[in-house]
């Protein structure tokens, strides 16, 4: 199994903490997790606000390639319809050229209005723009050269340069929740990411449906989906179980916010169905239902208890990558340095031998 780190760039949960300390311990753990035997660290792009702030993870992967050398760096993800796809096309074949093919190169469509708001760009538009973008994006990569004629992008053919220095084949990874994500990504030939949000059994069917429409437009066996979570590690089930419901539950409720489930904007917004039906769900259930949901779906406690739940996961879901965050919802940063290194030492092992 292919395991990695994402990293979040939080501050939510924690009263006056600076951005650069926030940066600086977010930094740290990569260190410990490359120097830990991970394969990738990964970073989600999230502007403006303390739910996370990675304006630009293509320059954080770039600078991270070059002070752990031993380790792939990925995107989790770049969201399209917020940057000009020529110009994703050049950082990510920078990127890729400076860390000799290490870069794994994920994309989103994005969520939050407040961010889109801020870009002054119209949610209506994300799944035409990313659903025009990502081909073209994916394609220079392949053959050096990027053109498009669509509503949104209009690219004479031009060469990129440097030129693509590496295949990409099986490192792109495009982020699916919704039916239509689902479908793009596997359109695309992309790796599915999946967050941990609710029960692995409610997602095992639309993971399923995702392989089966790669098939389709593929004629071939889909990649592993990436599944990225949020875990507390530790050797105290009890205590460890009370840390989980105190930070998995603050970064529920930083969701909350920054998404606006609680409001009913997603109904008005076309493409976001999905979105309106699990923000209904969580209107009715409430942040505590949520965290139960949450809880569920996410790894903590021992070393041995997260590794029979991921075990009994693999059942159900078949084979997937795995993606873990240790430092979310206020989670201090000895208590992400404690879980790492003891998710190292006890659980990576084993995983890798999968």
């Amino acid at each position: 199994m292919d395991v990695g780190m994402m990293m979040i760039f939080a501050s939510y949960g924690w009263d006056d903490c600076p951005d650069g300390q926030v940066w600086e311990e977010e930094i740290k753990l990569a260190r410990i997790a490359a120097d830990s035997g991970f394969n990738c660290l990964w970073s989600a792009e999230h502007h403006f606000n303390d739910y996370s702030f990675v304006p630009d993870n293509i320059n954080l992967m770039t600078y991270l390639s070059a002070i752990c050398p031993d380790i792939d760096v990925g995107t989790a993800a770049v969201i399209l319809p917020w940057h000009d796809p020529l110009r994703v096309a050049e950082n990510a074949a920078v990127l890729d050229l400076l860390s000799k093919g290490r870069l794994r190169f994920g994309m989103g469509r994005g969520l939050a209005r407040r961010e889109f708001d801020a870009f002054r760009i119209s949610m209506d538009e994300t799944r035409g723009r990313f659903d025009e973008a990502a081909p073209m994006i994916i394609e220079a990569l392949k053959t050096g050269f990027m053109e498009g004629d669509g509503p949104f992008y209009k690219q004479p053919r031009i060469e990129i340069r440097p030129r693509p220095q590496h295949s990409f084949e099986g490192r792109i990874y495009a982020v699916a929740s919704s039916e239509d994500s689902v479908d793009s990504a596997a359109k695309l030939g992309a790796h599915h990411v999946m967050f941990a949000d609710r029960p692995w059994e409610m997602r095992a069917p639309v993971i399923e449906h995702g392989r089966e429409l790669h098939r389709k437009y593929h004629g071939t066996e889909p990649p592993c989906v990436m599944l990225t979570e949020f875990c507390v590690c530790g050797t105290d089930l009890a205590a460890t179980e009370e840390e989980a419901r105190q930070y998995q539950g603050k970064f529920v409720e930083s969701n909350f916010y920054h998404y606006e489930f609680l409001g009913e904007h997603f109904a008005s917004v076309k493409g976001y169905d999905a979105y309106q039906q699990k923000a209904a769900i969580m209107r009715e259930s409430g942040v505590e239902g949520a965290v139960d949901g949450f809880m569920q779906a996410a790894s903590w406690g021992t070393p041995d208890k997260i590794l029979r739940g991921l075990e009994d996961r693999r059942k159900l879901l078949g084979d997937f990558e795995l993606n873990i965050s240790f430092r979310f919802g206020g989670t201090p940063f000895d208590v992400s340095k404690r879980g790492l290194e003891l998710f190292a030492k006890e659980v990576l092992p084993v995983l890798q031998s999968w």
